[in-house]
Parts: C-alpha cells; sequence; structure tokens
C-alpha cells in the first residue's frame, strides 16, 4: 500500500536525492540487482565489465539482498548508494533509478512507483533474475563478462 502513496504523489519528480526521506530514498531501487554483479576491470584501460556473477548476499529470485542492513559486514567492498556516490559511481547501470534521477530523467515505465508492482521490472526483462550466478559457484569471473547491461 506505501507503493501506491508514493506513486501518487510521485516524490521523485518533486524532490531532488538529496531532499528525499530515508523511506522515498529506499523506494526508489527497482529491485533490478544489476548493482549486486560483479564486475572485472581492465587494468590496461580501466575499462568495467559486468559479470552474470552475483554477490552472495543477493537472493536470485528476489534480486533482493538477503542481508541488506548487515551487508558491509558480510561483503565489505560493498557499495551502500548516496546521492554523491550515485553522481561519480560510472558502473551503475543506465536503468538504475538513482542514476536516472541524478542524471534529470524520469523512471522507466516498468517502475514500481509507476506501476504498482514490484512484479514488472520482471515481467520487462530488467532484472538479474533468471541471468546469474552466485559468486561461490564460480572461479573465474573472466568467464562470466555480458553484454546485456547498458
Amino acid at each position: 500500500m506505501k507503493d501506491m502513496e508514493f506513486m501518487i504523489d510521485e516524490y521523485w519528480k518533486q524532490k531532488s536525492l538529496e531532499q528525499m526521506s530515508d523511506e522515498e530514498w529506499e523506494n526508489l531501487c527497482d529491485g533490478c540487482g544489476k548493482c549486486c554483479l560483479n564486475k572485472v576491470e581492465d587494468y590496461d584501460t580501466g575499462e568495467l565489465f559486468f559479470t552474470d556473477v552475483a554477490c552472495k548476499l543477493l537472493d536470485l529470485k528476489k534480486c533482493r539482498c538477503q542481508s541488506y542492513k548487515n551487508r558491509k559486514r558480510f561483503v565489505p567492498d560493498c557499495q551502500i548508494l548516496t546521492p554523491k556516490k550515485v553522481r561519480r559511481l560510472p558502473w551503475l547501470p543506465s536503468t538504475c533509478s538513482y542514476r536516472l534521477l541524478a542524471e534529470g530523467k524520469d523512471l522507466p515505465s516498468w517502475h514500481h512507483l509507476k506501476t504498482g508492482s514490484r512484479q514488472s521490472i520482471h515481467n520487462a526483462g530488467q532484472s538479474v533474475r533468471g541471468r546469474c550466478v552466485d559468486e561461490r559457484h564460480v572461479k573465474d569471473l573472466e568467464d562470466h563478462i555480458i553484454d546485456w547491461i547498458e
């Protein structure tokens, strides 16, 4: 029901990222899971590549962190997004809600704040559901580089 309240006032169009409450900020996350995928860096060029290898904490069916509040304890290099970080992290996917708003764009049509359903991201094929593997089962990240994330 909270999502419906947020949909009605379209707060993301009226507030900057910095002005949002914690609840509004957290509700922006579309639950795609793309930011939880491991990345590989080309040390010669600095270019980053996404892999289909998910953080051990990502629930591969729900595309949600299984220990969100304590994730830094289990995954020390996990990036906790802030408005400042969103503006400077080059690897955030082009579909990331935080990135889109930071760039002055609107949320995508499949976002749960527009559709009223958290299932809509999966229906639109914009999540990692069914497309990735748990990092505990992978030896070489380089063998898992993908090109389906923009």
